[in-house]
């Protein structure tokens, strides 16, 4: 078997080609990518429910939107964290993903990782996938694979975060921010 390089922290940006409603200019942050497959949340998808309402005591710490994300269609009923936290050394109940970004443990007393966090975004579900299966999709041009940077988990403005994520692209991505959301009305 080929081994496989891990994408762990970088995005996943869906091409406009990309035909799964569920993944339709979707940004994914990759938390896990190794041989046994992998795991992310979609970053721009935000829900009418907010964080008070199933996780009250997480409510305080989230940004704007307040409101909880779905992370996916796997495990709609589950939560994941996922933070921002500067500096070197994470507190308890946080993992390190990449760089400043990683997964908080969400059965944590919130008290203990508030004052830590820069950001906290909490994710109804997750973006899944087997062993080899998004090697599968990269190869058929369904995602352009991209750096993740801190403010992606946290963008205030989540329904531009396709865009804004394309377009600082140095390449010809930044054109493809451009791409209309219906070719056909061209």
């Amino acid at each position: 078997m080929t081994e496989v390089s891990s994408l762990t922290g970088r995005l996943l940006v869906a091409t406009p080609a990309l035909a799964d409603p569920n993944f339709d200019r979707a940004v994914v942050l990759l938390l896990d990518h190794d041989e046994e497959g992998s795991l992310g949340v979609v970053l721009n998808r935000p829900t009418p429910v907010g964080v008070g309402d199933i996780l009250g005591s997480w409510a305080g710490l989230t940004g704007e939107p307040d409101v909880v994300f779905q992370g996916g269609p796997v495990s709609l009923d589950s939560a994941l964290g996922v933070a921002v936290i500067p500096g070197d050394e994470g507190p308890l109940g946080w993992r390190r993903v990449h760089g400043a970004i990683g997964l908080v443990d969400l059965e944590t007393p919130p008290e203990l990782l508030g004052p830590a966090l820069g950001s906290l975004r909490i994710f109804a579900g997750y973006a899944g996938w087997g062993p080899g299966q998004l090697e599968g999709e990269l190869g058929e041009g369904a995602w352009y694979v991209v750096e993740s940077e801190p403010g992606d988990v946290s963008s205030p403005r989540p329904e531009n975060l396709w865009r804004a994520v394309l377009r600082r692209q140095r390449s010809e991505l930044a054109m493809i921010a451009t791409y209309p959301d219906d070719p056909s009305l061209n």
